[in-house]
């Protein structure tokens, strides 16, 4: 009887230390894929049920005191930190998209149109060949968003194993709330470089803020174009011709945490919701089916 006990407990403490080992292997699996190693890379697709990150930024210049860097900074910061808190693997930096808007600015890096397409497709084609289903793409810059859409809807031009997704953050009231407290520009002008963009940088990388050059030039709308009901590529450039628009000095801290922190527990939420869709992948498959050839 004796032997069996001990037996017993040799039994249990063995599958203890199994789960343990288990639990701390899972917890200290890397998010970011160039942080992977090769016999991690299994065990991050079932962890991450076959889920990619793409964050894509930008480099260009955000007014007179904020890094050239900044879209790229933020959205990598948003995946890093919602991976913490829902497993997907993270893709490394991107910042290949569009910015033909600021090529008159110093650190701009513009390519061209077919080029950015094609690096994109590629991308994502590429992601999937080495097995991930899902791909989430989370974007930093304002210039971005109708290439993404665009983009993400001619994939229906044909069959594909793997469905992209565009992480689109909303405001509730809540937050609304908390945020007009503590915004302190006027909000219908803070569009680049202003008081948002320059908070989320004091939070999240301050040592890269140069607060105080921040009114050495203007980010004011300068008006220069008004033609009622149509769009011209050359709008921006004509109200900011110094590619920022706000008031960067205005900028805090506690601001820019506040938006951090509604952005990532948003992304964290919509990766587990895109981990547990089954639907997105079968129905379109079945479109697939369904298109005549």
């Amino acid at each position: 009887m004796k032997y069996v006990k001990l037996f017993t407990k040799l039994n249990i403490i063995f599958l203890l230390f199994i789960i343990t080992t288990n639990h701390l292997t899972a917890q200290s699996l890397p998010t970011r894929w160039d942080e992977l190693t090769a016999s991690d890379w299994d065990n991050a697709l079932k962890k991450s049920n076959y889920t990619c990150i793409l964050p894509i930024g930008i480099l260009e210049k955000h007014g007179p005191h904020v890094p050239i860097g900044s879209d790229l900074i933020r959205v990598r910061e948003y995946a890093a930190r919602a991976t913490k808190k829902e497993y997907a693997v993270v893709f490394p930096d991107y910042f290949y998209g569009q910015i033909n808007e600021a090529k008159h600015q110093p650190g701009v890096f513009a390519l061209k149109e077919n080029v950015v397409w094609n690096l994109l497709e590629a991308t994502c084609d590429e992601i999937a060949r080495n097995g991930f289903k899902k791909i989430i793409i989370v974007n930093g810059h304002g210039g971005n968003p109708e290439l993404i859409r665009y983009f993400i809807q001619t994939r229906l031009e044909q069959p594909h194993n793997y469905a992209v997704y565009f992480f689109e953050p909303h405001s509730d009231s809540a937050y609304l709330q908390q945020f007009k407290k503590l915004h302190r520009s006027p909000i219908s002008g803070d569009m680049h470089a202003g008081e948002n963009e320059t908070s989320e940088l004091l939070y999240l990388r301050p040592e890269l803020v140069k607060m105080d050059s921040a009114k050495n030039e203007s980010g004011a709308n300068q008006h220069r174009l008004n033609i009622p009901n149509v769009y011209t590529a050359i709008w921006w450039y004509a109200d900011f011709p110094n590619h920022y628009a706000g008031e960067g000095d205005k900028a805090t801290k506690e601001l820019g945490e506040l938006q951090v922190n509604h952005v990532v527990n948003q992304l964290s939420e919509a990766i587990k919701a895109v981990k547990a869709d089954n639907a997105t992948l079968l129905l379109q498959q079945e479109f697939y089916n369904r298109v005549r050839h």
